[in-house]
């Protein structure tokens, strides 16, 4: 069985029976107990014996994963199937997003036998799928476009049938770093919008959000093959007509695969969370991404950008055909 180690309108929510879309964007958000999350964000502890041997390889093999770096609310669910998402180039990112649950501050020297050991896990445990991610490193020449390549090429020294979707940064706009990626012919390409242009500034610390449509433009250009990817958070505090217009400004520089989830704040240190979004406001979202062109779309409280990367993947191909 195929396994993934993939390793991402603020209107009230609507009532469970609003009778259309139309209603369900304008009508009340549903009432939480004080503290409380509603029922379609809880999810099992983790703690399987699947959850506990990938854990263990991840520790033994010294690697990192977003999975557990990013507090995934998805872990027990993947893991428990065999999949994880791996981080490379280190655990300490040189930003410091508010949203964002992964330590920042001064990285350790980049370590050059990390790409072959990522390649002895996916050997491992066999896997014809990976998403290799990481943090952002603005403190290197490439920001770490290289380990990307040499990742993706060790990956396929070992595995040649394995496909492998990268999750990258904004490489703080060089288009020589993310060519270096693109020569090493990922099968997907990904990288995260994240939000709207108007909470960039709050949200996306060092982050621009010309620079990353200005990422999938030049992708498009160079490796117009290789499809591209992007994930949005919702509940930051975004206007529906924004979160509309961000989509539209996407699917404009080619994205085709689109992600869309709930942001849940990771702490009281962290970017306050705006509201719930309720799980027909992410059907409807969805129908309107498909509507504007994009080939698949993955919508839903608990969607992460890695979450069931294999299978939206092979939705991805076989709608494209």
């Amino acid at each position: 069985m195929s396994r993934v180690i993939p390793l991402t309108a603020a209107t009230p929510a609507p009532q469970p029976t609003a009778p259309t879309a139309s209603a369900k964007a304008t009508a009340d958000p549903p009432k939480l107990r004080e503290g409380g999350k509603p029922d379609w964000l809880k999810v099992r502890a983790p703690g399987s014996p699947r959850y506990l041997r990938l854990k263990g390889l991840m520790r033994e093999l010294n690697l990192h994963t977003v999975c557990e770096e990013a507090q995934c609310p998805n872990i027990g669910e993947c893991w428990n199937h065999g999949t994880a998402t791996f981080m490379i180039l280190g655990d300490v990112c040189t930003r410091a997003c508010s949203y964002c649950a992964v330590s920042h501050g001064r990285p350790a020297a980049v370590d050059t036998a990390e790409p072959r050991r990522v390649a002895d896990a996916i050997r491992t445990l066999d896997l014809d799928y990976v998403v290799i991610t990481s943090v952002d490193r603005d403190d290197l020449p490439d920001g770490g476009a290289s380990i990307f390549a040499d990742t993706i090429r060790e990956t396929r020294g070992h595995l040649s049938g394995c496909r492998i979707e990268v999750l990258i940064p904004d490489f703080q706009g060089s288009e020589a770093a993310l060519r270096t990626v693109l020569d090493a012919r990922p099968d997907i390409l990904n990288h995260n919008t994240e939000t709207v242009p108007r909470l960039y500034r709050m949200a996306r610390s060092g982050g621009r959000y010309a620079r990353t449509l200005e990422l999938f433009e030049r992708s498009r250009r160079y490796a117009p093959d290789i499809p591209t990817k992007s994930g949005v958070m919702v509940g930051l505090g975004e206007e529906r007509d924004e979160l509309i217009a961000t989509l539209q400004d996407l699917r404009r520089v080619g994205c085709g695969i689109l992600t869309i989830g709930q942001y849940l704040r990771p702490s009281a240190a962290h970017a306050p969370m705006a509201r719930y979004y309720h799980p027909d406001e992410f059907r409807e979202l969805k129908e309107r991404a498909l509507e504007m062109g994009f080939v698949h779309v993955e919508s839903g409280p608990l969607v992460r950008s890695s979450y069931h990367a294999h299978e939206t993947a092979d939705a991805y191909a076989a709608a494209a055909r």
